[in-house]
């Protein structure tokens, strides 16, 4: 059998221009060749639809769009990711289904079985689990159907135990498919694509057929897509991989013939990770800027490695015509660092602009003198700097329409090593789960070519520049100290004797731990950040702002 991939880009919610995207997708792979062209997940309503499924007339519109979908769908079938109303009356109101349309009308529906309540997942907060993956009968072949959590129950995947034992594979092994087929809308983090093509590979294996697996991509809030979509045969073996992180569309053979041909892989379906992340980056401040209507973005270029590499990431998604970059030096600023900011948007072609707020900040501290006059500086006078910046900038972007990047990254904003209201001022944070060693690694790998980020930002000590020779390393330990610590407190939820086990100093595990708890209440102020690893702050970490415990 022809399998058409549809690896399409769907925007939540816009049930017209998925629509048409859709049969877009259709037309071209039916042109090509196609028998059957298979989509991803809840490709009707784009995922993941959330709190949307229990507006009133949501799931109802869902079904006029699958219907005019349909309705254009010729002898070649086609498989769509769709959701449904319950029809039973008991559990959850929802099912999140696959729809399988033929001459004209919607023939057959199957339903997702396992339904993930884990990190950015909340689908049993909306849908009905189906009992057992169904079987759909097409020109004498079986065809298994399974919606994405379905295949993560292999031994390796720690998730599996939610399920009590519920393994969908098993029961499609009982019913001798032909081919199995998995709807799929799995977000992106780093190595997760060497995980689905084991899923995908051993699955073929266990059922001892052809299997394609058919992924979303694109960016929504703070999940990016990555897309992947792959096929193999019945002994594991890749038939065809498709492109990361952009659309794809790909007739593949899963017939026993295919096997002997060399897999067709897209360039980009493996390769390494600092490209892998980068374009990770740049697709998520695409997809957030454009599905939100804005077309130009503003940075706050300090001359520091972080808000070049946003720059950066940010030239590449939107286009240097569309990029606006600000230096903000006040009294204190260096001349390395301004002259670095400058240098950064020449070798990128964007706009570049000076404010200087010196003044303002003296005008601010004059206002407060009165109130302050007996009290030594500390942290106040450096947060003034960083709000009036934030103020400046979130005006610019409000004066002409640009989305405001903030530039703090993963490292920064587990300490709260950030100024609420000022440089956390904006609409997306592009490396809020970038540790600082990997924006070094990331910023070094932009590099490799031609210098893009100059190397003086490079090299130089990182700093805030809120007071006088004020270097980062002041208040925090080394990077590479600090970020092997905050991996494991934040990300594999070890306690503060488990590292000190591991040989970090007592004190400064302590410190570290101390500041990532006291800085909740900034990160859930914080402006949505791309999700890159397989545990960000956001949506997916759910730690209360006012609690007590001491691990």
């Amino acid at each position: 059998m022809r399998l058409g991939l549809a690896q399409i880009n769907t925007i939540v919610g816009d049930l017209p221009g998925n629509r048409r995207r859709i049969l877009d997708a259709y037309t071209a792979l039916v042109n090509q060749g196609a028998e059957l062209v298979v989509f991803p997940e809840l490709v009707v309503c784009g995922y993941p639809p959330r709190d949307l499924l229990f507006k009133r007339r949501f799931v109802a519109d869902v079904a006029e769009s699958l219907s005019q979908i349909a309705a254009q769908v010729g002898a070649v079938p086609a498989l769509l990711g769709t959701v449904e109303p319950n029809p039973t009356g008991k559990g959850r109101p929802f099912l999140n289904s696959a729809a399988f349309c033929h001459l004209g009308r919607v023939v057959a529906v199957t339903h997702k079985c396992l339904l993930p309540t884990y990190d950015v997942f909340d689908e049993d907060r909306y849908f009905e689990p189906a009992p057992e993956p169904q079987v759909i009968e097409f020109q004498g072949k079986r065809l298994g159907i399974t919606i994405c959590e379905d295949i993560w129950t292999h031994p390796t995947i720690s998730t599996r135990r939610l399920y009590n034992g519920m393994m969908p594979l098993e029961h499609l092994a009982a019913k001798r498919c032909d081919l199995m087929i998995n709807l799929s809308a799995s977000p992106w983090y780093a190595t997760k694509e060497d995980v689905r093509h084991t899923l995908v590979a051993d699955a073929a294996r266990v059922l001892g057929c052809p299997v394609a697996y058919v992924n979303a991509i694109g960016g929504n809030d703070e999940l990016v897509f990555d897309g992947r979509s792959l096929a193999c045969d019945a002994e594991g073996r890749l038939l065809a991989g498709l492109h990361a992180f952009r659309e794809d569309l790909r007739v593949v053979d899963v017939g026993g013939a295919a096997a002997a041909a060399p897999a067709v892989t897209s360039a980009s379906y493996a390769q390494d990770e600092q490209a892998d992340i980068f374009d990770a980056l740049v697709l998520g401040v695409r997809d957030y800027a454009h599905k939100s209507g804005f077309k130009r973005a503003l940075i706050a270029l300090s001359g520091g490695i972080d808000s070049a590499l946003v720059a950066a990431i940010a030239t590449e998604a939107l286009g240097k015509e569309n990029v606006i970059g600000v230096s903000l030096p006040s009294s204190i600023s260096s001349q390395h660092s301004r002259d670095d900011a400058r240098i950064l948007a020449a070798n990128l072609g964007i706009r570049f602009e000076t404010m200087h707020i010196a003044g303002p900040v003296a005008e601010c501290e004059k206002s407060l003198f009165s109130l302050f006059k007996t009290l030594p500086r500390d942290v106040t006078e450096e947060n003034i700097q960083a709000r009036i910046r934030g103020v400046l900038m979130m005006a610019l972007s409000n004066k002409f329409g640009a989305l405001l990047l903030t530039t703090g990254n993963k490292s920064e904003m587990a300490v709260g090593y950030c100024t609420l209201y000022g440089d956390m001022a904006g609409g997306l944070a592009v490396i809020s789960d970038v540790f600082k060693t990997q924006v070094y690694a990331l910023s070094r790998w932009l590099n490799r070519e031609r210098e893009i980020i100059p190397q003086n930002t490079i090299a130089k000590p990182p700093s805030a520049e809120l007071r006088p020779g004020q270097i980062d390393q002041d208040s925090l330990p080394p990077y590479d100290v600090l970020d092997a610590i905050l991996k494991g407190y934040v990300e594999q939820g070890l306690s503060r004797r488990d590292l000190v086990e591991q040989g970090f100093a007592e004190a400064v595990v302590n410190d570290v731990v101390r500041k990532v708890d006291l800085n909740e209440y900034k990160r859930k102020q914080a402006a949505p950040g791309l999700k890159i690893t397989p545990l960000a702050f956001g949506v997916g970490r759910r730690i209360p702002i006012v609690q007590k415990y001491v691990s």
